[in-house]
């Protein structure tokens, strides 16, 4: 059986601006995207329906996405949002709320030959609380993180290495969700948070090596390394085989596969940010910014 091993990185070769200025460079490229994104629409990324407010219908149909939007358009006059493939049936979203509205589309289904299987309505007042209780946790989880952190190092540098590898990490899948066209969902919220966990494992991982157990700064990196890399890139791959299982095209699992997808992108992001980023800094407080 063959094993994977960390290839060592020789860090004495890069400056500290050398090995900061990759990560920082992907932040602001991704700090721009989400501003350009609030400019455009008026929200840092899409919300989705559980944050706008809408209806989803469930139907079993042997039609394709554009056919069924196209039967759609042509009995009701609500704009079908998305079309997507949940196993064998698909879940068909549109902004209409009033029961009235409700009514129709459901008619209109019924009108056009398909087999209403489930059908859920969440209201803008409803909707707009979730959004806000959404990102009051995502707040609230961060700032935790960052004063745990804190109490933990009691030191400026190794701190705040940590808390903008984190920041780094959510700021990255948010611009690429923009790009992606990923809407902002409960699903994708729960990613989110969940970086934030992986993000503090794998940089506390790294400054506990370095700080607080004997041995030269590159070995102790290097064993951290070892450890934080393979536990990081099983964690991809096992991401990434969820994201194509869940797709349509395999098992069609809704959530799934945009859940799975973010955390590809985080942790991605999480292996530059941690040893690109926090190396940097850590190394500045070691050697008071002389690499040696």
């Amino acid at each position: 059986m063959t094993r994977f091993e960390v290839p060592t990185v020789d860090y004495t070769r890069y400056s500290n601006r050398q090995l900061v200025a990759v990560p920082l460079a992907v932040l602001a490229v991704a700090l721009a995207v989400i501003a350009g994104w609030y400019v455009l629409t008026g929200a840092p990324v899409t919300p989705g329906i559980a944050f706008t407010g809408g209806t989803e219908l469930q139907i079993a149909t042997d039609d394709s996405d554009a056919e069924i939007r196209e039967a759609f358009t042509q009995r009701v006059p609500y704009e079908v949002e998305s079309v997507q493939r949940a196993g064998d049936s698909y879940i068909v979203t549109f902004q209409a709320t009033q029961n009235s509205e409700v009514r129709e589309i459901t008619n209109a289904a019924d009108d056009a030959g398909y087999e209403v299987l489930a059908q859920q309505s969440r209201s803008p007042t409803f909707s707009s609380e979730s959004q806000q209780q959404a990102l009051i946790g995502i707040a609230v989880a961060f700032a935790g993180m960052s004063v745990l952190v804190f109490l933990l190092f009691r030191t400026f540098v190794p701190s705040i290495a940590v808390v903008a590898s984190a920041f780094s990490d959510i700021v990255i899948p948010v611009a690429l969700m923009n790009l992606f066209g990923i809407k902002l969902s409960l699903g994708t919220v729960a990613a989110l948070l969940m970086l934030i966990g992986y993000s503090v494992d794998s940089d506390l991982l790294l400054n506990n090596h370095v700080l607080r157990r004997s041995g030269d700064f590159y070995d102790s990196t290097y064993r951290a390394m070892r450890t934080g890399v393979t536990m990081t890139l099983t964690s991809i791959a096992a991401m990434a085989v969820m994201t194509f299982v869940a797709s349509p095209f395999v098992f069609g699992i809704p959530l799934l596969p945009e859940v799975g997808i973010i955390l590809v992108f985080g942790l991605t992001a999480d292996l530059m940010n941690t040893y690109l980023l926090n190396v940097s800094l850590l190394r500045y407080y070691k050697y008071e910014g002389i690499a040696k």
